[in-house]
């Protein structure tokens, strides 16, 4: 693919991206951002970060292919690569079946989404799949650029790649709190991943076929769940895990970093830029 992610990004909500975050981000040397949520089908949001910046990639992570339709997702991808060539990855996902009233034919709905963005023109070198499940990542190795995997660890990444390949795209993300008290750490990374995430299936199916037990992921998730989860310490130790994920075969790693009452990540990400020596 001609799109350049580099090896580290950042992840965040819609809700919490500004152009003024996007150019912060971009100048601590991060090659992406992502969209999270699930943006609307205008992706006006990633053209105004595109706008904003000059080098940096946005991608979204991800479009639901439940409330997006293809054809308005089609035609926006093709204005933003058409204003900014190489430096928009689209992510599609199916969702989650908890936040959908009618979630039948799941594996179907996102073949025949692909379908219709192939058909509409869009390059399979633009777009990414949410994709954890062995069923998903293979539609992901066959139809995409590859797959972001979203709630993961180091050891998911290395059976994805197995299933991927090589020179197939793996991008996952992984949540990281700055904080080197483990008991304050885990108090701002459980809220996070016990809602919704510990109750949606997906992501518990995700987690039981990496061996965690049931009791790992009921009442909020078990601290070993939470740690290897969301990865916390000195920016030093939060680097670490994140090149973990590298060591495994991810191509780039999305970092999506947790404060305290949702503030601005600013700092915290001006000091795991210089932990992970870029910029």
């Amino acid at each position: 693919m001609t799109i350049s992610l580099g090896r580290y990004g950042v992840w965040r909500h819609a809700g919490g991206l500004t152009p003024e975050l996007a150019r912060e981000i971009e100048s601590l040397g991060f090659g992406t951002v992502w969209i999270g949520g699930s943006p609307p089908g205008d992706l006006q949001l990633a053209e105004d970060l595109l706008d904003a910046t000059g080098s940096l990639v946005v991608a979204t992570g991800i479009v639901n292919m439940w409330t997006a339709p293809a054809d308005e997702v089609a035609r926006s991808y093709h204005r933003i690569a058409a204003r900014h060539p190489d430096r928009f990855l689209l992510g599609v996902g199916i969702g989650h079946p908890e936040a959908i009233g009618d979630y039948s034919r799941p594996y179907a709905t996102i073949v025949e989404y692909l379908d219709r963005l192939d058909a509409l023109d869009v390059p399979v070198a633009g777009r990414a799949l949410a994709a954890l499940g062995p069923k998903v990542l293979d539609v992901a190795r066959e139809r995409t650029a590859g797959a972001h995997p979203y709630l993961t660890t180091p050891e998911h990444t290395r059976t994805a790649r197995e299933r991927l390949g090589d020179g197939v795209l793996l991008a996952p993300e992984h949540k990281v709190v700055l904080n080197d008290d483990p008991q304050a750490a885990r108090g701002l990374g459980r809220p996070i991943v016990h809602k919704p995430y510990l109750g949606l299936r997906n992501y518990r199916a995700n987690l039981a076929r990496l061996g965690w037990s049931e009791s790992d992921m009921d009442d909020g998730g078990s601290d070993a769940l939470i740690d290897a989860l969301v990865a916390h310490g000195t920016p030093e130790q939060v680097a670490a895990r994140l090149d973990e994920h590298l060591a495994a075969g991810a191509d780039h790693v999305c970092a999506q970093v947790l404060t305290p009452g949702l503030k601005d990540p600013e700092a915290d990400l001006r000091r795991l830029a210089a932990a992970l020596g870029i910029g």
